[in-house]
């Protein structure tokens, strides 16, 4: 039997990630290496593979031909990319990868462009009757005497959290509209913020749904977290997921659920989550069931067949190495 090698792009701090699809491996009693590929040779995550590659920046344009001599060295089987930024050139390369044999975990371009582009995200969810956050006209606030602040202002284009603010006075939308590049507005929405992991098989049908309640983030990332088995939040995350023109593998969903208990969709990720980790130790192994669709071989899923109730409570960890070796 040939080694089941997967290649982790941009693999960076995901170790928890690596280690469950290497377990997954071992249970299923195939050979396999797990193998990074990351511009930092201080990645954390190529320490605890088996193999660690070095790459060129995504935006490089030797870099698709870069992850290709890696896959023939390494006789790869499958390349799991792990950052939105290389999404949409993998997507276009795919069919590329498929010549020398070697499947990519990625969407399709027209699912990776509505995710990227959260005016396009609204206008999906619009489309297919879920209910999502209006965007707003800065100048209609402003100049608005019905104006009901706060606001939430964000890149169109942003991830990570990163340039999201709360806004709370027309001085607050005056400057930063201009501060932040692609500044789009909303309502604000409160109540419970949801994490959906979504698994989606190679025809996009959906198999298993993971709702988790964000109880803490850090910098954008879940840092408390618990598993929560609301049928109403799990269908409607299998209705967006299988909406998405060509989606496969996993495919990580936000919501929230007001006080009034409607469920409003806010953001679509076409690639694992920060905390799938939570997921995965409740009882959905995505790794277990990714190798196996892509081995041809019929895995038994449930939609909700995972731990109600499970909490997740992460801390810093870290690793040691020898300075010649970063």
């Amino acid at each position: 039997m040939d080694s089941f090698n997967i290649l982790f792009t941009s693999a960076g701090r995901r170790v928890s990630l690596l280690r469950s699809f290497r377990q997954s491996l071992k249970t299923m009693g195939l050979r396999g290496n797990i193998i990074t590929a990351d511009l930092n040779k201080s990645a954390p995550a190529s320490f605890v593979a088996d193999i660690g590659e070095l790459a060129p920046p995504v935006v490089d344009p030797g870099y698709i031909e870069a992850l290709k001599a890696i896959c023939r060295k390494r006789r790869i089987k499958l390349v799991v990319p792990l950052i939105d930024t290389e999404l949409s050139i993998l997507a276009d390369s795919k069919k590329d990868f498929e010549e020398i044999g070697v499947n990519v975990m990625v969407s399709s371009p027209e699912v990776n462009e509505i995710s990227f582009d959260k005016r396009k995200t609204s206008e999906f969810f619009k489309a297919i009757g879920v209910q999502t956050p209006e965007i707003l006209d800065p100048k209609e606030i402003i100049s608005g005497p019905a104006a009901r602040y706060p606001y939430l202002l964000k890149p169109f284009n942003g991830n990570s959290s990163t340039g999201v603010t709360k806004i709370w006075s027309a001085k607050e939308l005056e400057f930063f509209v201009s501060y932040v590049p692609g500044a789009i507005v909303q309502e604000l929405i409160t109540g419970e913020e949801y994490t959906l992991d979504i698994l989606a098989d190679l025809h996009g049908r959906v198999r298993c749904v993971v709702p988790r309640l964000r109880i803490e983030t850090r910098s954008g990332e879940i840092s408390k977290g618990m598993t929560v088995k609301n049928i109403d939040i799990i269908n409607a995350g299998k209705k967006v997921v299988e909406a998405l023109p060509g989606a496969v593998g996993c495919i990580t969903v936000q919501c929230f659920l007001t006080p009034g208990r409607e469920i409003k969709f806010i953001e679509i990720n076409p690639r694992f989550g920060g905390g799938i980790p939570l997921s995965i130790r409740a009882g959905a192994d995505f790794p277990r069931w990714i190798i196996e669709m892509y081995r041809g071989c019929e895995s038994e899923i449930t939609l909700d067949g995972w731990k109600d109730g499970l909490v997740m409570l992460r801390y810093d960890d870290e690793l040691f190495t020898l300075k010649e070796k970063i």
